[in-house]
Formats: structure tokens, C-alpha cells, sequence
């Protein structure tokens, strides 16, 4: 068809492009595949490319042997989500061969919906650092300034989306794995609501979620609709939205009520000016906008929120106790010091430790009653610089530990809750560095949340901006 494309357009563009007949599957496919071969050695978005299995999937979709809202639509998948024949590590050692027989169900519905599936990107071992690091891999490099991390552990979808490698990224977020990486990189990101996407066949994690990572709010609408829902056995389920995600975008969130805070969830983390400045921009662009903000934060106990971390180490054991996991030696640090923590765990404590989080939770979910979005920072800090942690052998495992979570001073409540939240692209700092405004609403309120975002979509457009690698 010989149509020019631009890689940074829109999934949901490309989509009607294809219906339309202005270009292929094939054409698209080969346009990513060739800026990855291009862009991938600078930044390592990718761990697993397989541009055969996604020639051969666009083909399919130009004889009109697959269909969805998305056929022929290029997209990566996570590589902590299992892909049929396609290499899955988990960004782990042991697993550097492993090809999973099925689909986990988020990509059984992304299949569905026609995607053409790129790759695998770049993640830290089984998710646990807010970095894209880990010993057994390259790590994932930002494409605003390719010295520094694009976040985790979502990281190489955020990068591969924002330097134009893919068009829309699946990703997952167990305390910010979405939107720590979508703020460092300058794209959107939403973390849905506990029970909104199906983590079939893995035991379900209550932190835990895949969703969207999108250079536009229609484009992670109409993902979420698309990866929504649940299946036989599935311990928690959301209701279903009042009409499709996709219809919530440009239309008006009403004047809303948001609290403001840019005090951290966690003690003793460092929030730079520029978080700072760009918060309270981002609260008066809201108010210029005819909303209500106010000082005010939710119930937060430093004690009760540290104890999830025996949730953590006790479903990490689980995991580690399959068949087939990799032995605990060959673990990256977070990762081994969570599978000890978790085998040392009583039953006891754990359910204390379930129990005061839910604590927690009724109180916060009470605050958005009260209001109708949280206000915070995405990230306390800059995008630290790749390596920033190659010396976590000097400290001790639990400070290596917390330190490998030192961008999630903010996103954790929303998992601990089970709320829905973004992260927006609304700022950028003296350095080019882009900043993400954060946004928690209460339980199932997604559609709420695509509003609001449109609606600052509109008032400060952001799909244009470009990073330096590209």
C-alpha cells in the first residue's frame, strides 16, 4: 500500500487505518520490527523480539483469517506474563530458554482482540524492583536521557512504547510497576481496579494487576475494555462498567473533589522541587479547570503498610515452592530475600498482616468517599541512573531490598487499596526530564479517572512530545 507511517501514531488510529485499508498488518509490523532492530541495542526496551511469529500473525490478518477491534495493531507484552511459544524468563536466569505452552489470560484476550504481539520487554526478576534491572539481562534504558532507568518494573514497556518501538504496551502493577515507569518515560498509564483484568492461571495476588500503557487515554481505554473481565475461578471480580471505557474519554468528570498531598507514604524519602512544582501546577491547572482542591491526604500507617511486606514474601515462597522455580541461590537480591522472608512466615502473622492492611484500607477507601481523586506525585525523584543499584551486594539484603523500591514513595496505596489510578504526562522538568502527576479514585471508578485525564489530555496535550533517542 506504500502508506507513510508515523510509528508515534495512536493504537486506536491505527486500528481505523487498518479497517479503512490504508495500510496493512504486515506493513505495520514490519515498520516496528525495523525500529526495533534500529533502537532496541541503545535501549534494551525488548528482551525477546519475535518478528516471525509476528510476521506470520499480520499475515493472518490481511487475508481476514483474524479479526478484533485491534487486528493487525502491533503491541508488546510484559515478559512476566507467560505468551504461547514465546520465550517468557520473568527476567531470570534459570528461565533464559523457558517457552510457556499457553496464554496467561490477559494475553489470551489481547490475542483476541486481534493485536499483533512484538516481544517481550524488559523487566526486573519477577517484578520486584522499581528498576528494569537485573543480573541475568541488559538493563532497560530511558529514552529521554538513555544514562537513566525508565522505571520498573514495567520499564521496557514504558520505554519501548515512548521511543516508538511498539504503539501500545501491556503492562502490570504490584505497587506502581505501571505508573512509576509511565511517569519516567512521559506516557500514560492506568493501573486498574483489584478484580478488572483476570490474573488466570497465576493465584491471584490482591496487589497485583495488568493494564494499559498508552500514548493517549482513548488508547488505554479501549485496551482496558479489551483485557477486562474475568475468569472460572478468579478470587476477586469488579463489576461491569456502567458503559465501555472507551466511551468514558472527552466526556465531562463534572467538578470534582480532589485531595492534594505531596507528603510520601513512605518515611524518610526525598521529594525533589520539580515533584513538588509540578504537583501543585498540575492542582491549579485542576482548578482552572472548575474543580475543588484541598489539602488532605488518607489515614496512613507507616507500621501497617510495612507489614504487606509479609503478604509480599509469603505469596513470593508460594511461587518459589512450584515445580520448575528457579533455585533461591540463583535469585536476584530482592527476589531471594522475599522468598526467605516468606518461608519464615507464620500463618499467624500473615493473617495479622492481611488484616491490618485491610485495616488500612476501609480507612482510605472511606477518605475517597469524602473526595473524589487523590492528588500526589507519581515519583519522589528524577529517573535514577542505570546501575544506581550495582552496589546493593555492600548493603544488607533488607536494605538492598528497600532500596530496590525507592521510586514508590506514592503509587503503593492504590495497591494496597485495590482503587484504580493513573499516572499523566502533564509536566517536564529543566532537564527534559518528563514528570507524571498521579491520580487515585475510589474502587471501580475507572471510568472517572478517564474522564479527568481526557479532559487534561485536552488542556495540555502531551502525544506530540518526542524523546531525544528517536
Amino acid at each position: 500500500m506504500g502508506t507513510t507511517i508515523d510509528p508515534f501514531t495512536s493504537a486506536t488510529e491505527l486500528a481505523g487505518m487498518l479497517r479503512g485499508g490504508t495500510v496493512s498488518a504486515t506493513e505495520l509490523a514490519e515498520l516496528y520490527l525495523a525500529r526495533i532492530d534500529e533502537l532496541n541495542p541503545k535501549l534494551d526496551a525488548y528482551l525477546t523480539v519475535c518478528a516471525d511469529e509476528a510476521l506470520a500473525a499480520a499475515t493472518a490478518v490481511d487475508r481476514g483469517e483474524t479479526t478484533g477491534p485491534f487486528a493487525g495493531v502491533p503491541i508488546s507484552i510484559k515478559d512476566l506474563n507467560d505468551t504461547r511459544g514465546v520465550r517468557t524468563t520473568h527476567g531470570t536466569a534459570e528461565w533464559s530458554e523457558r517457552i510457556p505452552d499457553r496464554d496467561d489470560a490477559v494475553v489470551a484476550r489481547i490475542r483476541a482482540a486481534g493485536f499483533v504481539i512484538l516481544g517481550k520487554t524488559n523487566t526486573p526478576e519477577f517484578g520486584k524492583k522499581s528498576i528494569s534491572e537485573n543480573p541475568a539481562y541488559p538493563p532497560a534504558r530511558n529514552p529521554w536521557d538513555v544514562g537513566r532507568t525508565p522505571g520498573g518494573s514495567s520499564g521496557g514497556a514504558a520505554a519501548a512504547l515512548a521511543a516508538g518501538l511498539c504503539p501500545i504496551s501491556q503492562g502490570s502493577d504490584g505497587g506502581g510497576s505501571i505508573r512509576i515507569p509511565a511517569s519516567l518515560c512521559g506516557v500514560f498509564g492506568l493501573k486498574p481496579s483489584r478484580g478488572r483484568v483476570s490474573t488466570h492461571p497465576r493465584l491471584a495476588d490482591p496487589h497485583a494487576i495488568d493494564g494499559p500503557i498508552t500514548r493517549t487515554v482513548a488508547d488505554a481505554a479501549a485496551l482496558l475494555d479489551a483485557i477486562s473481565g474475568s475468569e472460572v475461578g478468579d478470587e476477586w471480580t469488579a463489576p461491569p462498567p456502567e458503559r465501555p471505557f472507551a466511551d468514558e474519554v472527552g466526556r465531562d468528570p463534572g467538578r470534582l473533589r480532589v485531595a492534594l498531598t505531596v507528603a510520601p507514604f513512605i518515611n524518610d524519602v526525598d521529594v525533589s522541587d520539580d515533584a513538588v512544582a509540578a504537583t501543585r501546577d498540575a492542582a491549579e491547572l485542576l482548578e482552572s479547570l472548575g474543580h475543588t482542591v484541598t489539602e488532605a491526604a488518607p489515614p496512613w500507617d507507616n507500621v501497617v503498610a510495612e507489614q504487606v511486606v509479609n503478604v509480599f514474601a509469603v505469596n513470593a515462597a508460594a511461587n518459589a515452592s512450584e515445580p520448575g522455580f528457579p533455585s533461591i541461590e540463583s535469585l536476584d537480591v530482592p527476589s531471594r530475600v522475599l522468598v526467605t522472608m516468606g518461608q519464615g512466615v507464620t500463618a499467624t502473622a500473615y493473617i495479622a498482616a492481611r488484616r491490618a492492611v485491610h485495616a488500612l484500607s476501609v480507612e482510605a477507601h472511606r477518605f475517597l468517599e469524602d473526595y473524589d481523586v487523590l492528588l500526589t506525585p507519581t515519583v519522589p525523584i528524577p529517573p535514577l541512573p542505570v546501575g544506581a543499584f550495582d552496589d546493593n551486594d555492600q548493603l544488607s539484603e533488607w536494605d538492598a531490598l528497600l532500596r530496590s523500591r525507592a521510586l514508590a514513595a506514592y503509587t503503593p496505596i492504590a495497591n494496597l487499596i485495590g482503587a484504580p489510578a493513573v499516572s499523566v504526562p502533564l509536566a517536564w522538568d529543566g532537564d527534559g526530564l518528563p514528570i507524571g502527576i498521579h491520580f487515585v479514585a475510589g474502587m471501580h471508578r475507572e471510568g472517572l479517572l478517564l474522564r479527568l485525564s481526557s479532559q487534561l489530555e485536552d488542556a495540555r496535550p502531551w502525544k506530540d512530545r518526542r524523546p531525544p533517542v528517536t
